[in-house]
Order: structure tokens, then C-alpha cells, then sequence
């Protein structure tokens, strides 16, 4: 009993220190936000067992992440990054595909989609679409390509192979979602329930980023927009990660409940006391939840 009381105030703390550094890191000014967010990225992302290649995929910024090890080559692992659509980069993203990168060994892909509110929405899908082409055009097939997102990277993967699907392309071999936002709508009942506990979100923010990336668009149940309101039927084996102590757990219960309708070969972790995309926090909770994604990932490679 008292072991568990420690963890609690452990974790409690944990929650208060990200509380206090997401506060810095959120600034009314955008520019400001996004250079934060790179400083961060640069402080927390580098990993000197790791290589990074940069690339331009018609003229959009990519970076490839790889381990300065042998490794597997045939399969590539698409990394859609998170940020609200109004900020993220390939450097603050590198907290996570760093990761990945050496938890899999396997080659990540990360690319600088456009931001909103300058480019709302289609613009951050068409250049994902951009990516997965660039992919093909380089020799991977579908099937050899592992599509992994963080928050609204979550939301544009999962908008990617609907689009893909849409277009009666073949989808890739695998999701990996962690903490996906997939309801633009914020209509579920962890926005209310989860208010108090959630140290990186609150609905305000998700207030702002709706409005900047959709804009004007009067149907936020596009599943282009909202993925949890597409059709799942023939969708990829999915692997979901979510903190139970996020105002956007309902979006991950929501979708893997309708996966689970449409057959499709999905697992999800909720993890016990953790705030949304708690994978990028430098503590062994996060490296756990990482080596999962690798089980998961190298499960579906089999």
C-alpha cells in the first residue's frame, strides 16, 4: 500500500514538472510556440548512436532517422508528427523517431508537412500524400511501410490511409497510433472528466487548433478532418497508445472501439496515470511504451 501511494506522488510530480514545461512551451505567439518546440527538440532528440539524413521530397523538408548499426532495410516506418497541425517540425518530432529508430531498427522517415493556420487543412494530407509517394517512388511498396503518428500525426495518419483507401490504392502494412487526436468534433466525455488531470491539453488549445486547421470547412465529420468517423472496413493491423489521464482518451477508446466493429486486427494500451504522448518523457515508462510499438511492429512484419 505504501509502495503504491510512492508511485502515486511520483507520478503526480512527473505530471506537475510537464505541467510546468508545457506552460513555458506554450506562448500566444505561434512563431514563438514553434521555436520552443525546436529548442526542445534539439535539447531532448539527439541520440549519438543515430544518424540523420536529411532529404527534400519536392522541395518539403524530410529527414531519415537511422541507427549507425546494420539493420533491417526492408521495411521503412513513415512518421506523421504531432503538434496541433500549428506547430511540430522533424527536429521536435526527433524525440520520438530517435526512439523509434533504435527500439525498431528500422528506417524512420519524418517530414515538415505545412502548418495552420497559414495552411489549413487539405494542405498537411496532401503533403503526406507527397511522402508515401516519395516512398514508392523510391521502391518500398506499400506493404513495406509501417505508417506511425503522435497526436495530430495520429489524425493524419489515420486521414492518410482513408484517403489512400478512398483512392483504391493499397494501404500500408501497419498503424501505429499514440495518443491520436481523431475527433475534431471534441465532443466526447473525456474533455470534461479528464480536465483537471491532463497537464498538456485542455480544450481551449483544441478550441484554437480545430479553427485553424479547418477552417472554414462546416463538416469537422469529414473523416478526412476526423478519422473516427470514416469507414474501417480493410484497414490495416493497428497498435493504439493513450494516457489515461488525457482529455483525448475517449478519442482512442472511440476508435478502437469502431475498428473492433469493422474486424480489423487492432490492440490498444491504455497506460495507468499518463498524460498524452507521455513516449516523448525521458523516463522508463516511455522507452516501455516504445519497445511495445516494436513488438507490435515487428509482429506484423513477421
Amino acid at each position: 500500500m505504501a509502495e503504491r501511494a510512492k508511485d502515486e506522488k511520483r507520478n503526480q510530480n512527473l505530471m506537475n514538472l510537464i505541467k510546468r514545461v508545457h506552460s513555458v512551451v506554450e506562448k500566444d505567439d505561434i512563431e514563438k510556440q514553434r521555436q520552443s518546440q525546436d529548442s526542445i527538440g534539439a535539447l531532448l532528440g539527439n541520440r549519438k548512436e543515430n544518424l540523420i539524413r536529411e532529404v527534400s521530397i519536392e522541395g518539403m523538408y524530410g529527414e531519415w532517422i537511422s541507427v549507425d548499426r546494420a539493420h533491417m532495410k526492408k521495411y521503412v516506418i513513415l512518421y506523421c508528427h504531432g503538434g496541433g497541425y500549428m506547430t511540430g517540425s522533424c527536429q521536435y518530432a526527433r524525440i520520438l523517431t530517435n526512439k523509434l529508430a533504435a527500439s525498431t531498427s528500422m528506417d524512420v522517415l519524418s517530414f515538415e508537412y505545412r502548418l495552420a493556420p497559414e495552411h489549413p487543412y487539405p494542405a498537411a494530407l496532401e503533403d503526406a500524400m507527397q511522402a508515401w509517394n516519395y516512398l514508392m517512388l523510391l521502391g518500398y511498396g506499400a506493404r513495406d511501410v509501417i505508417l506511425a503518428g503522435d497526436s495530430a500525426g495520429g489524425n493524419l495518419a489515420l486521414a492518410l490511409v482513408h484517403k489512400l483507401k478512398e483512392e483504391g490504392r493499397i494501404l500500408p502494412r501497419g498503424l501505429v497510433l499514440m495518443s491520436p487526436w481523431t475527433d475534431m468534433t471534441a465532443s466526447s466525455k473525456t474533455y470534461q472528466t479528464r480536465a483537471k488531470v491532463d497537464p498538456v491539453l485542455d480544450a481551449g488549445y483544441i478550441e484554437q487548433a480545430v479553427r485553424s486547421y479547418a477552417g472554414d470547412q462546416a463538416d469537422l465529420k469529414n473523416p478526412l478532418i476526423s478519422p473516427l468517423y470514416g469507414e474501417f472496413e480493410g484497414f490495416p493491423p493497428t497498435y493504439i497508445q493513450v494516457g489515461n489521464n488525457e482529455i483525448l482518451l475517449d478519442d482512442s477508446l472511440m476508435l478502437h472501439k469502431r475498428m473492433v466493429k469493422a474486424n480489423v486486427s487492432v490492440k490498444m494500451d491504455v497506460f495507468a496515470g499518463m498524460w498524452h504522448v507521455f513516449q516523448m518523457s525521458p523516463f522508463k515508462k516511455a522507452y516501455d511504451a516504445m519497445d511495445k510499438n516494436a513488438e507490435f511492429i515487428y509482429d506484423i512484419c513477421r
